[in-house]
């Protein structure tokens, strides 16, 4: 049993290695290459992604390959594709276009976003076949990616490849290792005989009936709407950070030259809250739960725009990446945990599929393009530097103000009524 999991441990602390090496940091490369203005693009993708390659992945894993396989499979395309587009990065150096760069980026995205859900599969089945209850076991082991997605953080800063397209060529080597290393996990099962499905349960489309009921209909709306937050701290919080470093003032303080490093607080706190989720769940319910979500967001986004490099701005930098915890795992987790429970169990994983095209599909998507339009708004063209970082601190106050409004509205349009015994 030890066994299984130390093997599922190296799995999932890969998977998220892969994502860390540049998710927190391409914003910076890209902004050093010209291309501020296309970073809503680069993160986008990965929303327009998730709205049908899992789906798409987990068919064929189901019916015709191995599970296992298949993530080895999907990692080493991701590898391929990253490392051409970390390839352009080198030939080309400043000089890179868009047209050279997105187009292999997006297709290493579009293998890669599958994965964490084929990677859950295979620890399901591991664990399950071990004899091991998977919501007691799958936790700690999953604690592991995060871990991993921090360490990578961590590697890309201290090296200095944050600022260029060496980053991606970390994110695909930690993508080959991955590739080869899925084929030794134990086997998943597949189900080629399986009976014809409509369209409709093929895609989980019977889900969307849960739209019929008010309180679910809000609740998802709602889902999409703080959505749209996820991808604007990791789009643009270390470009951001990165920016003082134009004054000599800012250029040596530490937050401005380990600004990866300083953004890695956020996943270190996420890794932790997620042991308060239960308790906050059981006191207070979903709706006050969510609220505290909106609250935290609406902190995150206030304490960047407020915050510096030094002195008491570093304290506010750092309140920011704390909150980000709350933030995220009591809107995600939370969010899914209330799916889970209040939906049939014959829609139980399409539900989930809803509420995950919701959040990190259309959410995200949305989200990056409108953060772009409102970081373009406030910082294109300001060459002086105060001025510059003037416009930063407007466009966080702006994703404040909109996170503080949506949460408003939830409060009054979001019927529930608590019941603590069932913890719902």
């Amino acid at each position: 049993m030890k066994a299984i999991k130390f093997r599922l441990i190296v799995m999932n602390f890969l998977i998220f290695a892969v994502w860390g090496a540049y998710l927190c940091s391409l914003g910076i490369y890209l902004s050093k290459i010209g291309m501020g203005a296309n970073i809503g693009k680069f993160f986008a993708i990965q929303g327009v992604v998730s709205l049908f390659m899992p789906a798409l992945m987990g068919i064929v894993a189901d019916r015709w390959i191995p599970a296992q396989k298949l993530l080895g499979i999907c990692h080493f395309l991701a590898a391929v594709f990253m490392a051409l587009a970390g390839y352009m990065g080198m030939k080309y150096g400043s000089a890179v276009s868009f047209g050279q760069l997105f187009p292999f980026y997006a297709l290493s995205v579009a293998f890669f976003m599958p994965t964490i859900a084929l990677g859950n599969s295979v620890s399901y089945n591991a664990l399950t076949k071990a004899g091991l209850d998977t919501v007691k076991a799958f936790p700690p082991i999953r604690v592991f990616g995060t871990v991993g997605f921090i360490l990578s953080m961590w590697i890309v800063n201290f090296t200095g490849f944050k600022n260029g397209y060496e980053q991606l060529f970390v994110s695909a080597v930690w993508g080959l290792i991955l590739a080869v290393y899925s084929f030794t996990l134990p086997n998943c099962p597949v189900n080629k005989n399986v009976e014809s499905k409509s369209f409709i349960d093929t895609f989980g489309l019977r889900a969307f009936a849960l739209f019929k009921d008010s309180r679910m209909a809000v609740f998802f709306i709602f889902s999409f709407l703080l959505g749209m937050c996820l991808q604007v701290t990791n789009g643009f919080c270390t470009p951001f950070l990165d920016a003082f470093g134009q004054s000599p003032e800012y250029a040596n303080a530490f937050a401005v030259k380990n600004n990866v490093f300083l953004s890695s607080i956020s996943q270190v706190s996420e890794t932790l809250c997620i042991l308060l989720i239960p308790f906050f769940l059981k006191k207070f319910g979903i709706k006050k739960v969510m609220l505290i979500a909106f609250g935290a967001w609406a902190l995150r986004f206030f304490f960047l725009g407020a915050g510096g490099p030094t002195g008491f701005g570093l304290v506010l930098f750092i309140l920011s990446m704390i909150v980000y915890g709350v933030a995220f795992d009591f809107f995600n987790i939370s969010g899914s945990l209330f799916v889970d429970q209040n939906t049939d169990e014959k829609i139980r994983s399409s539900a989930q599929g809803v509420f995950m095209m919701m959040t990190n599909g259309l959410g995200a998507t949305i989200g990056s393009f409108c953060a772009q339009a409102v970081v373009n708004h406030f910082t294109l063209g300001k060459t002086n530097f105060d001025e510059l970082m003037a416009g930063w601190s407007s466009a966080w106050y702006v994703f404040a103000a909109f996170a503080l409004v949506v949460g408003v509205l939830f409060a009054i349009l979001f019927k529930y009524k608590h019941e603590p015994e069932s913890g719902k």
